[in-house]
């Protein structure tokens, strides 16, 4: 399943756009201008899927730092602030990981 089967490649593109520069990516303007917000929560889970990359059912550290790439192969990886941050907003039990539950909360904050 490729992520533009969930979202538009229109907006896609369009939040890619807004956080080109380095420690501009911010995961609620993300969330809400690439429509994963208004997602239903099977749909948040299949993305979910595709940020997994080794299937483990969390998105680890390194998993996030290329959130952005998951979106499009020409995006940029996130700074190491950007990660932590992102990782620090999504990780409600504080396993260093943001498991499928945390991840639909993280969406829909």
């Amino acid at each position: 399943m490729a992520i533009t089967d969930i979202l538009s490649a229109k907006d896609i593109e369009s939040a890619l756009s807004s956080c080109q520069a380095d420690d501009s990516f911010n995961y609620k303007s993300f969330f809400s201008m690439v429509g994963l917000s208004s997602k239903t929560p099977d749909q948040i889970k299949k993305v979910f899927g595709i940020l997994d990359q080794d299937k483990s059912g969390f998105i680890e550290e390194e998993e996030l730092q290329l959130f952005l790439k998951s979106f499009s192969s020409n995006a940029r990886v996130l700074t190491s602030a950007e990660t932590k941050a992102f990782l620090a907003a999504g990780d409600t039990d504080g396993d260093g990981k943001i498991g499928v539950e945390e991840f639909q909360s993280l969406v829909k904050a």
